[in-house]
């Protein structure tokens, strides 16, 4: 016994194999037209069953395996990877630093939303780690030149 998908997309059966012998002769089904065997878990094809590979000519049809979907890379991801390498790579952080974070964590919320496969993150955690070790550093640094030079604040020697 036999469920067979017929071109109208249609489920027929359980039927016989005289009764789909009978289809085939009539020309309602073809070799590739999808076939469920009783007991079977998958379905398959008619031309590959070989209870009625002899009544179709030339060999089964050959089924290509599936093709995986492409992944694409997010743009975020590797426009704040960039911005981070700059940042920690130029003396002066800012503002590559910023857009940095800001590329990178837009990137890691688009990635983690996402309901396809995007590449991309490590890329956005790279971005991000530079660019906030080179925030800290640059903020570091105007921390440490002002308390070296207090007057560039206003301060004036002797006058607290």
């Amino acid at each position: 016994m036999y469920k067979i998908i017929g071109n109208d997309g249609k489920n027929y059966g359980p039927t016989s194999a005289e009764e789909i012998r009978a289809w085939i002769a009539q020309g309602r089904v073809e070799s590739r037209t999808p076939v469920l065997p009783v007991g079977a878990t998958e379905w398959t094809i008619l031309g590959l069953l070989p209870e009625f590979a002899p009544y179709f000519s030339g060999p089964p049809p050959i089924i290509a395996p599936p093709r995986k979907a492409a992944t694409t890379s997010n743009g975020f991801a590797t426009a704040g990877f960039v911005c981070g390498i700059i940042s920690c790579l130029c003396c002066c952080g800012c503002p590559f630093n910023l857009l940095g974070l800001t590329f990178s964590i837009i990137a890691l919320v688009q990635i983690h939303r996402q309901t396809e496969k995007q590449n991309g993150w490590g890329l956005a955690l790279a971005g991000l780690i530079c660019s906030a070790v080179s925030l800290l550093v640059t903020l570091g640094l105007g921390v440490i030149q002002l308390a070296s030079n207090p007057a560039t604040l206003g301060w004036r020697y002797g006058a607290i």
